[in-house]
């Protein structure tokens, strides 16, 4: 496999970037499977569940058995889709949530001011 780097852990900014420009993510981490779907890159997730399932019905998330066939089988679908189409950035992650916040910490502030 020519197109199959393995690397030592590296920076998160590194990682970001080796990411945004991955075809494809492979992982057993909850964490990249938010990476990915923030930057529309497909990701198989080798779990049988997760904690982030907006990440699979929304993202570009898949859950993969931990199966030679079963990982062959979804990157091979992957490859062969178009699976940007399909994925979508879910509701409300729009890095405006810090926003949302301060506007309801502010709006009881002022109501309980009164």
């Amino acid at each position: 496999m020519n197109n199959l780097i393995l690397l030592e852990p590296v920076g998160y900014f590194d990682f970001l970037k080796l990411t945004a420009n991955a075809a494809i993510a492979i992982t057993d981490s909850g964490g990249i499977q938010e990476e990915t779907t923030i930057l529309q890159v497909p990701c198989m997730t080798l779990r049988e569940n997760t904690e982030r399932p907006v990440t699979v019905t929304e993202g570009t998330n898949k859950l993969v058995h931990i199966d030679t066939q079963d990982i062959l089988k979804h990157y091979n679908e992957i490859k062969a889709n178009n699976f940007e189409a399909k994925s979508k950035i879910p509701k409300l992650w729009d890095g405006k949530a810090a926003d949302r916040i301060a506007k309801v910490i502010t709006s009881q502030y002022s109501v309980a001011k009164k």
